[in-house]
């Protein structure tokens, strides 16, 4: 009896009771859902400002406003952080095609970042060239000047009969909860040898990033020389007229900029590629106005701050990527995320709510192209996860909380493998059990912002958000729009976020972290401003 009177007395030491201020919560919850804004940031973002590609106007003219509306609500430090080289920008503001021949119809598609533009509408023979390794140049030398491309057959379209967007079940959140198998994870949370998007070789083995890259380039400077009018392909994935798709070419200044590259929606491409395939003859015609910056190619992250009372220096960080494909206008992917990090930063201001760390919200760019943005914040301010040589900021992180999976509510948080927070989350979220939110799970998520903090042995979290149609119809498509965001959603997230932050800034005690990773070599080739991995 003694014995076990001592373990419990002992447990209760050790582990003290971790509470969540019950009164701080209920004034976040009204104000976030009796006097919401998350919806006027959601506008602002997408319907105002567009397609926010790095380095283009729509992204600069996103972080003006944040930063207009950041002032007014009375953040301080609003900045716009350097960080370099990024490359390029690019834009587009004017864009059509349509076939002509053998009859007339409009074409479904966007054209690929980084691709070149026309001097006014361009028509073309359409022809199926599969220049797919350097030996088929030689093919068709000679024999593409004025021609307009495809270089992938028919893709068959099967019957959908599931629905497009869903809401995870109580037995899809029971199944998340559970651990995984053991096994090792890599880069973007990926496990180590898993291909992306891979682009096969002549051997028929995925092609190294390094390797892709420098064939894309001798494949886009033999269409500048031979002449190539433009290519249409299809978006690499999706039906019912969505169009997923992102770059043709890479932002590096010292990449050929070919001729423009369109994706089709994969119902006009494959009526394109049935004709050729058949020999009846095909004309396009397409209108391409592309602008690129080859100056500054530089780019930066939006950043602010709400100073703590007592400890400053210490810092708990919130953010999202305000970067977006462009396509669309990047609701989903990932300006709700950006509303939801900006009406968290509203609510605690508006509160006028005490804490003693000081709440950093940070909105990254580059993010599409591999996480750059968060990675260069994380170098400068924090360490390198080349070495592991860590900066005094280091210490001073309490945590940084991330959103970018879609437009829907928050149904948990995955815990990164840290199992010593559970009891604290499970405090902090249990406000929050009857607005769904229910779920912590020891896995990782990989492939966005959070990845950069942990990385380097940093406290970083991404919520789990029921997907809806995030990928079924609106990641990285001409589908991704203020449509589909649900308010409702949005206004529990911000609430959950809010509550989160604060309690992370008001605790007394610095959150319990992991031993720090190994170092981790940057693979030759791979890393900086030239790489290109789709994130969220």
């Amino acid at each position: 009896m003694r014995t076990a009177l001592f373990l419990i007395v002992f447990g209760a030491l050790a582990y003290p009771q971790e509470k969540a201020n019950l009164f701080v919560v209920h004034q976040i919850k009204q104000e976030a859902l009796e006097n919401s804004k998350v919806m006027d940031h959601l506008f602002w973002l997408t319907d105002v400002n567009g397609h926010r590609l790095t380095n283009s106007p729509g992204y600069d003219k996103a972080a003006n406003w944040v930063k207009k509306s950041l002032n007014e609500w009375g953040v301080t430090d609003v900045a716009f952080e350097k960080w370099g080289p990024f490359g390029r920008g690019w834009t587009y503001s004017n864009f059509s095609v349509h076939l002509i021949e053998p009859s007339y119809s409009p074409l479904i598609g966007y054209p690929n970042a980084w691709t070149g533009g026309t001097q006014g509408p361009v028509q073309g023979e359409v022809t199926m060239a599969p220049v797919r390794v350097e030996a088929d140049f030689e093919k068709w030398r000679g024999k593409l000047k004025g021609k307009v491309l495809i270089m992938e057959p028919e893709r068959p379209i099967g019957l959908h009969t599931i629905a497009r967007g869903r809401r995870y079940a109580d037995s899809d959140l029971a199944a998340e909860a559970m651990a995984p198998e053991p096994a090792p994870t890599g880069v973007f949370g990926l496990q180590p040898g898993s291909a992306r998007q891979a682009q096969l070789g002549p051997d028929g083995r995925p092609m190294s990033i390094v390797a892709v890259r420098a064939f894309r380039a001798k494949l886009h400077q033999f269409f500048l020389d031979e002449g190539v009018a433009g290519v249409l392909m299809p978006g690499y994935r999706g039906e019912a007229g969505t169009v997923f798709a992102g770059s043709g070419s890479s932002q590096d200044l010292k990449a050929p900029i070919p001729p423009p590259m369109i994706s089709l929606t994969i119902e006009h491409y494959n009526r394109i590629a049935r004709l050729v395939a058949k020999k009846v003859p095909v004309k396009v015609q397409f209108d391409v106005k592309a602008e690129f910056f080859d100056k500054g190619v530089d780019t930066y992250n939006v950043v602010a701050e709400i100073k703590g009372s007592k400890r400053p220096e210490e810092v708990v960080m919130v953010g999202a990527h305000l970067d977006s494909w462009h396509g669309a206008t990047g609701a989903t992917d990932n300006a709700a995320g950006c509303a939801v990090a900006l009406e968290a930063m509203r609510i605690i201001k508006a509160l006028n709510l005490k804490m003693d760390r000081t709440i950093r919200i940070a909105l990254w760019s580059g993010e599409e192209q591999g996480l750059y943005g968060s990675k260069a914040y994380v170098k400068e301010h924090f360490g390198d996860v080349t070495n592991m040589q860590l900066k005094p900021e280091h210490a001073k992180l309490q945590a940084y909380f991330n959103l970018d999976n879609g437009g829907g509510k928050i149904r948990g948080v995955y815990l990164q493998g840290n199992d010593m927070l559970r009891p604290i989350f499970e405090a902090w979220m249990a406000p929050f059990k009857d607005y769904g939110a229910t779920t912590l799970t020891i896995r990782n998520t990989g492939s966005t912002d959070h990845v950069s903090f942990n990385s380097l042995g940093l406290p970083g979290f991404q919520f789990i958000q029921d997907p809806l149609e995030y990928f079924a119809t609106t990641h990285h498509s001409n589908m991704d729009v203020y449509d589909y965001v649900p308010k409702s959603d949005l206004m529990q997230a911000s609430a959950i976020l809010a509550s989160f932050v604060y309690h992370a800034a008001a605790r007394d005690e610095m959150l319990p972290r992991k031993p720090l990773p190994k170092p981790q070599p940057e693979r030759r080739g791979e890393g900086g401003a030239s790489a290109a991995t789709p994130t969220n």
